[in-house]
């Protein structure tokens, strides 16, 4: 109860400095109605969906939403806070200087008019939040983008040169709420005509049903080489109530039968070989392994016992902690990493050959797109799907496309 109290405070009080800035682009009491009954319905329908609200029941789309539209109204709100707040700084300390010197002269009027310019300046920088935040829910997570790669090795088997593997990762089946645009994104992947597909892991959100509405819109997959996975956090239903360790224990192996009716070959801490022309690459998946309380069930040498050292190795590991923590020094050298889990945060700025920021750089050093290190690379996916908020804002849904190049390799 107090938390919700708190909050409360702090948002009468940010929407008190808000509500200052709005009343210099009307007189409108109308307006002035709408702004509060836009208030209370947001924060109202927010206090509502969580006021009870337990993670292990799972995360609902009127949760999601709830959300979405907290972020919507808040983040502005705190850029007007922030904005009448600075304005303040000057205001307080010269209506007490009028007020020690001028004393009755100034009759009263101590504190000094708002400016009108600032506070629209400040209405005008909050406004490209709430229009991103607003675009996010509605078009942002839907809006899929193909990025595409070329990888030279010079150890690459020849027959492999060419060679192109699709990524995708993070799908949360149990946040979609669109088929007509889930249909859309399973043929853009199947445009793509890659040799392969991999998909590192988080099929669901808590529970395999999840991923039952859309068995016949993901068995639209298809790849000439066939289609592997790996498991990833959310995928084991630790984050789920369930009435005991034997449901949960199901749930796991319905969502492996799942993925198998789909047409995926999950790995278990086991390999593969992709064979062509008589020469053949070694495909690799290990388990969830990550740290700040994730799950570490990976096994990277059980995974590995089938191959050999000289082999050209493609590592599927879901969090790519994993590969800063593990892979890299490995005895091994594991050629190419797949990985996903950070989902960009679903949030930030990215504009290509100029910035590539999000607040999720902070938790993760590997978050979105490739990297090199000791002559390995790394590929973090930002995510096929969401979860949480219920779009995204500037880091957009990755289908990602690889074409392995025989040759050396390009700083």
């Amino acid at each position: 109860m107090l938390r919700w109290i708190v909050f409360l405070i702090v948002f009468i009080i940010m929407d008190l400095y808000a509500f200052q800035a709005f009343k210099t682009i009307t007189k409108n009491n109308w307006m002035y109605l709408l702004y509060w009954l836009l208030s209370v319905l947001v924060v109202g329908n927010f206090i509502y969906s969580y006021a009870g609200f337990n993670r292990s029941n799972g995360f609902s789309h009127a949760n999601a939403y709830a959300f979405g539209f907290l972020l919507a109204i808040i983040i502005p709100k705190m850029v007007l806070l922030i904005g009448m707040f600075a304005e303040d700084i000057f205001r307080v300390p010269m209506a007490a200087y009028r007020y020690f010197t001028e004393g009755e002269a100034a009759k009263g009027n101590y504190l000094a008019s708002r400016r009108k310019f600032i506070s629209q300046i400040a209405l005008g920088i909050a406004a490209i939040p709430l229009t991103s935040i607003i675009y996010g829910i509605y078009k942002g997570k839907y809006n899929y983008k193909v990025l595409k790669y070329t990888l030279n090795f010079e150890d690459l088997p020849d027959a492999f040169d060419g060679y192109k593997i699709t990524q995708i990762s993070d799908i949360h089946s149990g946040s979609f709420d669109n088929l007509d645009k889930l249909n859309y994104a399973v043929n853009l992947i199947n445009e793509q005509q890659s040799d392969v597909i991999l998909f590192t892991g988080d099929m669901v959100n808590n529970k395999a049903d999840e991923l039952l509405p859309y068995m016949n819109v993901f068995n639209k997959l298809q790849a000439k080489d066939g289609m592997y996975s790996v498991l990833g956090n959310h995928d084991y239903g630790d984050y789920a109530r369930w009435e005991s360790e034997e449901a949960k224990h199901q749930n796991l192996e319905t969502l492996k039968a799942l993925q198998k009716e789909l047409g995926f070959d999950l790995l278990l801490n086991e390999s593969r070989f992709l064979e062509k022309n008589g020469e053949r690459i070694a495909l690799v998946g290990v388990e969830n392994w990550g740290v700040g309380g994730f799950k570490q069930a990976g096994d990277l040498n059980k995974a590995s016992k089938q191959i050999k050292e000289n082999d050209f190795k493609i590592l599927m590991s879901h969090d790519p902690t994993h590969w800063e923590k593990q892979v890299i020094k490995h005895p091994y050298h594991y050629h190419l990493t797949l990985s996903g889990h950070t989902h960009g945060m679903q949030f930030g700025i990215e504009i290509p050959g100029w910035i590539k920021w999000s607040p999720i750089k902070w938790r993760y050093k590997y978050w979105a797109g490739i990297y090199k290190e000791m002559g390995q690379y790394l590929n973090v996916n930002r995510g096929f799907g969401y979860l949480a908020f219920p779009g995204r804002v500037g880091i957009w849904p990755e289908i990602t496309v690889i074409e392995l190049k025989k040759g050396a390799a390009i700083s």
